[in-house]
């Protein structure tokens, strides 16, 4: 998902109704893009104003959780997916913008409450349902159980994780990580350790400022 320049009027106007609805809630735009970022210090809320094939933009809110350590953004939870509106006019553009902001606010907030603490993300990847083939799914949902202190529930996550077949180098790396934790998961200061050098990565990764971090 990278950061690109857009100084179309389609922009303006809805980084102008972003402005309105998000600023106030301390989101803050990626440069002069259709991101915007509520940091978490370990999650974001990522808020992305899609562009569609012609002018005009759609919507996508969710969290990216951190501790993946990678170089761009990512929804690993989706809170809202929003079809596109066409840009025509500014006058008849710009009320659809602000909708569309709003419906983002909302998200951000709901987000926010959905996930105010560790246990309570830990407790909402647990119960989601088992998605063969969605590897991340068990990546996630162990490294949040063994942070909450359940170490055998995130040994069971982490061995889902491991039945996959690695059918791409990127599975390989992801199971690799996968063992790793797997050893660790009874020291719930070792992997607090893991996480927070994954998520400093990521941060510096993604240009975020480094911030303290509090895995509870």
């Amino acid at each position: 998902m990278p950061v690109m320049a857009d100084r179309s009027p389609v922009l303006r106007v809805i980084t102008s109704a972003a402005r309105e609805s998000l600023k106030p809630l301390g989101v803050a735009q990626r440069g002069r893009s259709r991101l915007w970022i509520d940091d978490h210090a370990w999650w974001l809320g990522v808020v992305e104003f899609t562009p569609p094939r012609t002018a005009g933009s759609g919507l996508h809110v969710g969290a990216m959780w951190l501790w993946h350590d990678v170089d761009h953004l990512a929804f690993h939870v989706d809170a809202v997916r929003v079809g596109s509106e066409s840009f025509r006019a500014e006058d008849q553009f710009t009320p659809l913008a602000l909708e569309l902001s709003r419906q983002a606010a909302a998200n951000v907030t709901a987000l926010r409450e959905k996930f105010p603490a560790l246990p309570d993300v830990a407790r909402y990847l647990a119960s989601r349902p088992v998605r063969r083939g969605f590897l991340w799914d068990g990546f996630d949902a162990g490294i949040a159980a063994a942070l909450a202190g359940d170490p055998d529930r995130a040994r069971d996550h982490f061995e889902r994780v491991l039945r996959e077949d690695p059918l791409a180098p990127w599975m390989v790396d992801a199971q690799e990580k996968t063992r790793e934790l797997h050893a660790l998961a009874a020291d719930r200061d070792a992997v607090t350790a893991w996480v927070a050098r994954a998520v400093h990565s990521c941060r510096s990764k993604l240009g975020l400022d480094p911030v303290p971090l509090s895995m509870s």
